[in-house]
């Protein structure tokens, strides 16, 4: 009980900040029922449809959702008799759930006090909880055991300051981990982390990484297809697709754009930015540089009859990097140079893009290590590294293009985690049927 005093009172102090950003940027305003009060039997019924048991995936953010449809493929093919429910924390997150998912099994997930996560884990059915990558929420968690759920993280990841934080809090966290029923993590690192934070040891297990399984295999799709003759693409064009960025590395890309586009006219520039509120901020610094923003937003519905050096492609639209990655050759993985950890630097990377990447990714680092080892990607220290790279790459493109093959090799010799990560989830019922195939 002492977590909802606590909870209640983090809340509370926070809620001016909630406020301002709900008034000015609305955030925080969808789903508030379902947040504070669970979800509803009514809306659990549409969720579960004919089904007598639900499995319900969680994940965070945007990330996490991508690794899911995949994994919701294969689930409904082993057990279509069980109903899958799929809940996300932030806005972005739910609607990409919705694309993916379709509006009637995507809800908010509760906030961890008792009373809402009981009520949605009764209203649901639920029989199992599948959490992406790790969302340690204890009433959750707890709440789950109590109900006779069991609680299993996929690609999980756990990295060295966080384990570390857990264990300065062991006293009220290491039980909360001894309750995990299964843990399939990315590589062994996580996997001795999550032991040492308090999960039995028969319960966890290397699956490997599902960003691996979720990478693109070939550009050759409708949806990088369909981008590239929007943008008003053309052969001869070297476009360079620096995404999931965060303040300071617009301005950055668009200093060596500024650079390099008048020694290579060939040089096209797609920015990505990581978050909704900051669109019309990056929409106003390209201008301000002397440049055209093109929107992706503003021109859905047309396509770009030629695509002009003065023009900067815009991504202000959500779920779409993915593809847009496609349609790149060069790569700069974006929240790297910052404090944020980096991104997934795997879309590109299946594409075959010459992938390069800041200083700091600590979210991904086993993944950013293999692909330097397997020199399938560039670590920039600085916007002189940065610029130097995709100089490079635009004046010795067979170098570009081995480091890109590079890329995609060491990709596909990695895939096979949801199969992995199947078996954990549902072992015996996965044996008997490959047996009876």
């Amino acid at each position: 009980m002492w977590l909802n005093f606590a909870y209640a009172a983090a809340l509370t102090a926070v809620s001016p900040l909630v406020l301002h950003r709900m008034i000015r940027h609305g955030r925080y305003r969808r789903g508030i029922g379902q947040k504070l009060l669970g979800l509803s039997s009514d809306r659990a019924a549409e969720i579960r449809g004919d089904a007598e048991r639900t499995i319900w995936l969680h994940a965070v953010s945007v990330g996490e959702v991508n690794l899911l449809p995949e994994l919701d493929r294969r689930l409904k093919k082993l057990h279509p008799e069980i109903a899958l429910a799929i809940s996300s924390s932030t806005d972005t997150g739910y609607d990409l759930a919705r694309k993916h998912f379709g509006d009637e099994r995507v809800f908010f997930c509760p906030f961890d006090f008792t009373w809402t996560v009981r009520r949605t884990l009764k209203n649901l059915r639920c029989e199992q909880l599948v959490l992406a990558e790790l969302e340690l929420w204890p009433n959750l968690i707890r709440c789950a055991k109590e109900a006779n759920c069991s609680v299993r993280v996929i690609n999980g990841r756990l990295g060295q300051t966080s384990a570390a934080r857990y264990q300065q809090f062991a006293k009220l966290l290491r039980s909360t981990f001894a309750r995990l029923d299964a843990v399939g993590c990315q590589d062994t690192s996580a996997a001795e982390r999550f032991v040492a934070c308090g999960v039995p040891s028969e319960n966890v297990t290397v699956t490997g990484s599902l960003k691996f399984d979720n990478a693109p295999r070939t550009r050759d799709t409708t949806e990088v297809n369909e981008r590239i003759n929007w943008s008003g693409m053309d052969p001869w064009h070297r476009v360079w697709c620096f995404g999931s960025t965060q303040a300071g590395e617009e301005a950055m890309a668009l200093r060596v754009y500024q650079r390099l586009r008048s020694k290579h006219p060939e040089l096209r520039l797609i920015l990505v930015p990581r978050h909704v509120e900051r669109f019309e901020e990056v929409a106003s610094l390209i201008q301000s540089q002397g440049l055209s923003a093109v929107r992706r937003s503003s021109n859905d519905s047309q396509y770009a009859d030629q695509w002009e050096s003065e023009e900067v492609i815009l991504i202000d639209t959500i779920g779409e990097l993915r593809h847009w990655w496609g349609v790149g050759q060069i790569a700069t993985v974006g929240g790297s140079f910052g404090d944020r950890g980096g991104q997934n630097m795997l879309e590109p990377a299946g594409y075959g893009c010459a992938v390069s990447f800041g200083p700091n990714t600590k979210n991904f680092d086993t993944i950013a290590k293999q692909l330097i080892a397997a020199e399938a990607a560039v670590r920039v220290a600085n916007e002189t590294e940065l610029e130097q790279f995709v100089s490079r790459c635009l004046t010795d493109i067979p170098a570009a293009d081995s480091l890109g093959q590079s890329a995609r090799d060491l990709v596909n010799q990695h895939r096979g985690a949801y199969q992995k990560t199947l078996e954990m989830l549902i072992p015996m019922q996965v044996q008997s049927r490959q047996k009876a195939a």
